[in-house]
């Protein structure tokens, strides 16, 4: 399985929209058939149109606050006395997340196709944060949904939602969480496609949902390779690309525009959620070598019991609590262009600790994992070896969480 150079990861797909003719595809139902092409033709067209891609470069500048900071964590970096520590602030995003650029292009593809609803889907919150303020601004009513376990453990997002005017949709099925969420919400569109154009919140689902998350995510990464330029003068020899995965939105924006270089040079690490070390449960298909499965209308790796159901997962990190992973992610591993491992709840929240301790930064639980694993390798490498972790993330969200398992915010 090989990655082609000088083609966009996301278009290296076959006639039926699998990635290495394995990961991905349409598996959906008949009555979606023709609203998914129906978005394939208009997508299609919008990423090539120069006024579209305009406008969406101007609301990234104007309204998101592109480019976001990339910086040294001297304190981190002295202490750890290893590799250099950099941090791709993605959290200086208005919205605090990166979840704010695929929210921005979906929102513009509706205007579009000419639709005045909007569904999508959340775990941490984010995602459905954002759609609701990049619906708010372009005039869209949107529908979040929700599992109730999320509801409670990410309050802060959801008041921000309400305030935006958006409904939330509380989801009690299965382990109410972020694959419930992205199920029911699946379902709510096939009713009613004529009228709502659905955000998927990360590169999941459907081939075109994969697409427009990783073509809006990508932002990231074209804002870094010009970062890295200017503060080094060229892409240095080491270079170690820390990212956490759930469904993998944030970690392909991070990596998109260095998939051409070789991995002895830009290597992309993929940090899942391992879950708590006293429970067997995890997030982490990647890592623990879960077998293929269907979920949500794509080919993944996925989470299952031995009789082939999807399993329940479990996570302090409401963003990384998925049983599958991109289609994207697949491919990338397989074709072994990335790296996959995780870091446990414990290991998230003491990365959290360390990165607070010595630096202005303040990570959500779901970059922690990244950190995590890049606090731990950094002292084993020498000071050429560059080492950046995307912050994607802030934690006011997790404020509740934090007090809890730390006593303090």
């Amino acid at each position: 399985m090989k990655i082609k150079n000088k083609v966009p990861l996301i278009d290296q797909h076959d006639k039926f929209g699998l990635w290495g003719g394995k990961f991905g595809g349409n598996y959906i139902p008949e009555t979606l058939k023709k609203p998914v092409m129906d978005l394939e033709i208009l997508f299609s067209k919008l990423r090539k149109n120069k006024e579209f891609i305009k406008d969406r470069d101007k609301h990234f500048k104007q309204w998101v606050g592109a480019p976001t900071r990339f910086i040294k964590l001297e304190n981190l970096t002295n202490h750890l006395n290893g590799g250099q520590i950099w941090a791709k602030v993605v959290s200086d995003a208005n919205g605090g997340a990166h979840k704010i650029y695929n929210a921005t292009v979906h929102c513009l593809i509706a205007k579009k196709a000419g639709k005045k609803f909007i569904v999508g889907d959340t775990g941490a919150g984010y995602a459905g944060k954002m759609l609701s303020m990049a619906a708010k601004k372009f005039g869209l009513k949107a529908k979040i949904f929700m599992g109730a376990k999320d509801i409670k453990r990410q309050k802060p997002n959801c008041d921000a939602m309400k305030k935006n005017g958006a409904e939330i949709v509380p989801v009690y099925s299965g382990s109410q969480t972020l694959i419930d969420a992205v199920s029911e919400c699946m379902r709510y569109w096939v009713s009613n496609c004529d009228t709502t154009h659905m955000c998927v919140g990360s590169t999941v689902g459907p081939n075109i949902f994969v697409k427009i998350c990783g073509w809006s995510t990508s932002q990231i990464s074209r804002e870094l390779k010009p970062q890295i330029l200017k503060e080094f003068g060229k892409i240095p020899n080491k270079v170690k690309l820390y990212n956490c995965v759930g469904g993998g939105s944030s970690s392909f924006g991070f990596w998109n525009e260095f998939i051409d270089y070789k991995k002895s040079q830009v290597e992309f690490i993929g940090v899942e959620a391992g879950g708590p070390l006293k429970s067997k449960k995890h997030a982490a298909p990647l890592t623990n070598n879960s077998k293929l499965g269907v979920l949500h209308g794509a080919m993944q790796y996925v989470v299952q019991n031995k009789e082939g159901q999807i399993e329940e997962t479990e996570s302090i990190s409401a963003g990384l609590d998925y049983s599958g992973v991109s289609p994207l992610h697949c491919f990338l591993r397989d074709s072994k262009r990335a790296r996959y491992t995780s870091a446990s709840d414990e290991a998230a929240l003491k990365a959290y600790k360390l990165v607070t301790k010595y630096e202005n930064l303040n990570p959500s639980l779901e970059p922690c994992h990244a950190f995590a694993v890049a606090c731990a390798e950094a002292p084993k490498l020498k000071k050429n070896n560059i080492l950046i972790i995307n912050s994607c993330g802030d934690a006011i969200k997790d404020k509740k969480i934090l007090k809890e398992k730390l006593g303090k915010y």
